[in-house]
């Protein structure tokens, strides 16, 4: 479990990392160009590239919320088999492309393949880490003092969340804006946790 935990802990930090490098620096040939001062040339893109900055600070609150979620189920097992660690390098597999899908949201906010993409590999990440909750009870390795209460908090916790991403994923057939807020106030409210009793419950 401690070798599972530590790989997962790097490839969740060069994950993070990575999403820095989608947003795109100004190139200062390219701002002389505009007709304005530089100052005002650096600001104005800076302004524009705010869906960059929205995507990245996203992606990190999910990578946050998903990497908690795994702590939690690692705390409560008490060992592993081939078996549940080929479900967690898979799961990780899924965390690496979280750079992809913030680049493509970023680029292109305007698009529903876009933000379909973008909440298709956060329900990846769902489903895995709801098998590999499923898969260690049946198995036996969760520790002892994991009751059935627990194991039906951690799942639905599990399947409320993906039903309020897949739910935000939907409005894009309305606006991709209203879908982008919507996932990104459901990730707030998950990586906050306020003290309101409908959110919280949550």
């Amino acid at each position: 479990m401690e070798r599972l935990a530590a790989l997962s802990d790097g490839v969740f930090a060069v994950a993070i990392t990575l999403l820095v490098l989608e947003i795109a620096r100004p190139v200062r040939e390219e701002l002389q160009k505009g007709s304005g001062p530089d100052e005002a040339a650096l600001l104005g893109y800076l302004v524009n590239r705010w869906p960059d900055f929205l995507a990245v600070f996203m992606s990190f609150l999910t990578l946050g919320i998903i990497w908690v979620g795994q702590q939690t189920q690692l705390n409560h097992f008490a060992r592993s088999d081939r078996n549940l660690t080929w479900i967690h390098i898979v799961f990780l597999l899924v965390v690496t492309l979280m750079p992809f899908s913030t680049g493509l949201l970023a680029r292109f906010p305007d698009y529903r393949t876009a933000v379909v993409v973008y909440w298709f590999n956060i329900f990846l990440l769902g489903v895995l880490l709801f098998a590999s909750w499923k898969y260690a009870w049946r198995a036996g390795l969760v520790k002892e003092d994991v009751t059935p209460e627990v194991r039906r908090a951690n799942e639905s916790r599990i399947i409320i969340a993906q039903s309020l991403y897949a739910f935000g994923a939907l409005l894009c057939v309305v606006s991709t804006y209203l879908s982008i807020g919507f996932i990104f106030l459901v990730q707030l409210n998950y990586a906050i946790a306020p003290r309101i009793r409908p959110l919280y419950r949550l």
